[in-house]
């Protein structure tokens, strides 16, 4: 019933969207007189805010079509390097750079989070790493459009799809995990390295990850520890509605992650609005555009597979397995202590409300065995969480960090 209810709402919305846009455009049509005086350039403005508010999303796209490489324009080519149920491999292929023949250059694999938003949210993460890496990303499938007949998706399978992922790719790779796939990405390193893998990571860096949530717990870490796990399931897991191809599939909804987000935040969103109404009415419209496109983005969202979300739940936020020392994989013990030549990197923000300070840094003390020197943490001053990975903080400050990290790391001999 709620996603059908949600499904109605937005079918409302858009409708109203479209006649907002429509009268939006009456009112500044230049052979409208009111489009000179009186309220008609506010009234117009308060339109496109509304307008753009209650417009319909899908998949955005990555739009990166070229990047810069020594000072030179380089073209960008997508390729689905690889396919599962639930996600592909992207990658970001610098023509004339990459591949055999190519310029050298530290091949990386980003990791989306599956927690609502699809990967294109790392647009910026993406782009920012791209002139100087050889970009892969995981892009996660909205899991309303996967069949049943499918089957499900849960934390091994996250896991397996990393460590498949990684062989494609092929050995000398790095890894940089965004958020929630930081507990994923350090269990498949982990056994990677117990197995002695040779497509196990040079380096793996973890950016606002929650590995050990016990660290300054935050809202949304304290709201899964109140909560019996039962509570998730029957309130944040509903049933695809028959008019998707994943009909009668149990998932976590994108759009109550994304109620969840904005009302953490509700001022800040009220205030971008506000802000934008009043660039437009200004005539500001590179301003105004600049909040459309993150907007654009934010309220794009997908839908996850309830058993990920609720294993998740159960495993990173209330028992806390992978610090404990207690978290298995297909029913093996995943042991931290296999880490002895993976690099790690833990940055974390000063005003991340998602993941509290420590929680990152915690991946550093549960790798006993790893060099002290194979080891380094960041805590980015005045950065929440939004910003670690998108932004000029990010662009500036950060990603610097991270390059010179896997720099250092790239051509080091393995143990």
């Amino acid at each position: 019933m709620l996603y059908s209810a949600y499904d109605i709402q937005r079918n409302f919305l858009a409708s109203a969207s479209a006649m907002a846009t429509a009268s939006m455009e009456l009112l500044q049509n230049p052979a409208n007189p009111f489009a000179y005086f009186g309220g008609g350039p506010m009234l117009a403005s308060a339109l496109e805010v509304f307008a753009h508010a209650s417009a319909p999303r899908g998949k955005p796209a990555f739009d990166l079509a070229t990047t810069q490489v020594d000072g030179r324009t380089v073209a960008i080519e997508e390729v689905i390097e690889a396919r599962k149920t639930f996600g592909q491999l992207r990658h970001f292929v610098r023509q004339g750079q990459d591949g055999t023949g190519g310029t050298a250059a530290p091949k990386l694999l980003i990791v989306a989070p599956m927690s609502g938003h699809f990967a294109t949210l790392l647009r910026g993460t993406v782009a920012r790493m791209l002139p100087g890496h050889d970009v892969y990303i995981t892009d996660w499938r909205d899991a309303r459009d996967v069949p049943l007949s499918e089957g499900g998706f849960d934390l091994d399978d996250y896991v397996d799809y990393l460590i498949d992922w990684l062989g494609h790719i092929g050995p000398g790779a790095h890894m940089l995990a965004v958020c929630q796939p930081s507990v994923p990405c350090l269990a498949a390193a982990s056994i990677m390295s117990a197995a002695g893998n040779p497509h196990r990571p040079r380096s793996l860096t973890m950016m606002g990850g929650p590995i050990d949530t016990r660290q300054a717990p935050t809202a949304v870490n304290l709201l899964a520890q109140e909560r019996p796990l039962s509570w998730f399931s029957q309130n944040a897991v509903v049933r695809v509605p028959f008019n998707y191809p994943g009909a009668g599939r149990q998932v976590y909804p994108g759009f109550l992650q994304l109620a969840g987000f904005m009302s953490m935040n509700l001022g800040n969103h009220l205030v971008s609005h506000w802000q934008m109404f009043r660039h437009l009415v200004q005539g500001d419209d590179e301003s105004a555009e600049a909040t459309k496109k993150f907007y654009d983005e934010y309220r794009s969202v997908c839908d996850m597979a309830a058993e990920f979300y609720l294993q998740t739940v159960n495993e990173v936020f209330k028992k806390h397995s992978l610090p404990k020392g207690e978290m298995r994989h297909r029913g093996v013990l995943v042991d931290t202590s296999a880490i002895t030549d993976i690099a790690l990197l833990a940055v974390e923000g000063e005003n991340d409300d998602i993941s509290g300070i420590g929680q990152t840094r915690a991946a550093l003390d549960i790798t006993p065995e790893l060099p002290a020197d194979m080891k380094q943490y960041y805590l980015a001053k005045n950065v929440g969480h939004y910003g670690i990975f998108n932004g000029s903080k990010w662009r500036n400050r950060i990603a610097p960090v991270v390059e010179e990290w896997i720099a250092r790391h790239d051509t080091l001999p393995r143990g």
